[in-house]
Formats: C-alpha cells, sequence, structure tokens
C-alpha cells in the first residue's frame, strides 16, 4: 500500500455488527464495509476522522449487513446511505440481485481476485460463498474483513437460504486458511471475548477450523 491506512473497527446495532471505515489518510478518502443500523453515526464517525466515503464494501446481503426488513425491524442500510454520501456499492455478482431498491447505476459488480481501490488503498476480493452464495472477504494488506464467513472460534451460519455447507468447507480450507498465518482476522460480530484475531490463531483454536476432510466436518454439523 503507497497510502497511509486508515482503518476503524465500528460495533453498532443490537446485532453486535461491526461496520468498518477503510481508506488513506493521505487522500481522506474511505470505503464502508456492511453500512446498516445508524447510517447518521457511520457517517459522522468518518467526517470525525475528516473522511469521506466514496465506496460501500457488501460482505453479503443480508438485512443486518445492508439494511432492509429483518424480524419486524426496519434497518437502515445502503439506501439510507446513498442519500447522504456519493458512493458505489461493491457487490459480488453472485448477489447483485438482492438489492433490487439500488439503481444499477450504483453497484459495481465483482467477483473473486478482483481489486479495488480506495483513495489509493488496494482491497483484494475474496469469495467465500457458503453463509450465502456471494459472501466475500476483503483483504486490505495483512487485515481481513469476513463478514460472517469466519468468526472467531466459530464460522457463519449455514441454515438460512442459500447456505451450503459444501462450500463453506471450500471457502475456509482452501481460501481463508491458505492465507499468512500473521493475517488479521476482523469478523463481522462481536461475537467472542476479543474482537479481533489472527488467522494462525484461527487454525489452532477454532473448532470449524479443526477437519482435515469434507466428509468430517458435514458430520459435525450434523449434515453427515
Amino acid at each position: 500500500m503507497n497510502h497511509p491506512l486508515y482503518f476503524k473497527q465500528i460495533e453498532i446495532g443490537p446485532m453486535q455488527n461491526f461496520v468498518y471505515l477503510v481508506g488513506s489518510t493521505e487522500t481522506h478518502k474511505a470505503a464502508v464495509v456492511d453500512a446498516a443500523w445508524e447510517i447518521g453515526e457511520i457517517l459522522r464517525l468518518a467526517a470525525a476522522d475528516g473522511m469521506e466515503i466514496t465506496h460501500a464494501l457488501v460482505t453479503h446481503t443480508h438485512p443486518d449487513h445492508v439494511g432492509g426488513e429483518f424480524a419486524g425491524l426496519q434497518i437502515e442500510g445502503l439506501k439510507e446511505l446513498l442519500e447522504k454520501a456519493k458512493a458505489r456499492v461493491v457487490i459480488h455478482k453472485a448477489e447483485a440481485e438482492f438489492l433490487k431498491p439500488l439503481s444499477s447505476s450504483d453497484l459495481v459488480k465483482v467477483e473473486s481476485g478482483d481489486k479495488i481501490d480506495v483513495g489509493g488503498i488496494e482491497i483484494r476480493l475474496i469469495h467465500t460463498p457458503g453463509h450465502t452464495p456471494g459472501s466475500q472477504c476483503f483483504l486490505v494488506g495483512d487485515l481481513l474483513i469476513s463478514g460472517d464467513t469466519l468468526f472467531i472460534n466459530s464460522c457463519g451460519r449455514l441454515d438460512l437460504p442459500g447456505g451450503n455447507a459444501e462450500e463453506m468447507y471450500s471457502s475456509l480450507t482452501q481460501k481463508l486458511m491458505q492465507l499468512p498465518d500473521e493475517t488479521v482476522l476482523f469478523p463481522g460480530h462481536n461475537y467472542a471475548a476479543q474482537p479481533t484475531s489472527t488467522i494462525g490463531e484461527q487454525k489452532r483454536t477454532n473448532p470449524y477450523l479443526q477437519f482435515y476432510s469434507l466428509s468430517d466436518f458435514l458430520a459435525a454439523l450434523g449434515h453427515g
């Protein structure tokens, strides 16, 4: 990365979501990852740091990450963000159809391996289906924003529409576990006693990363 990194982890909403701000302290441009719940507060925090939101990165399209109706709640999200900020929404092509309230001109449809430049900061996209078909993680140098694919000592639910245990096993073992051990993990929810971990630590402690075959993984999840 050629620019000094701006990175902020924000816990927000009743489901302990983590929202992230990622950008450059030199250009003062930033992306928000999984903008939901309190859009005004997210924008206030960015502005307080002198940052302008130019991109909205989406790990997956569940309402607690992008806004919409969920369990009787109307959650603020991308729609409200775009009313207040000129941002492009970066979404994996497999889930773009689920953002129907947004104009196609607002969307940047991506696939695994694509890179996004945010104010001079390069963000690499890793497609990690399993929790949802279009789940993706964002790699910024040695920092990994993992959404609901990999949590600290857990992984994302597989019993929701679009969940797939076989794809989750492949995403965990063939993609995320292949990253360097020192990669710092920033999950989509604050479900653990600590807000961050590393890939190396998770290889040692996360029970969902201890299976050496798909059949063992499926059996442990009751799919065998």
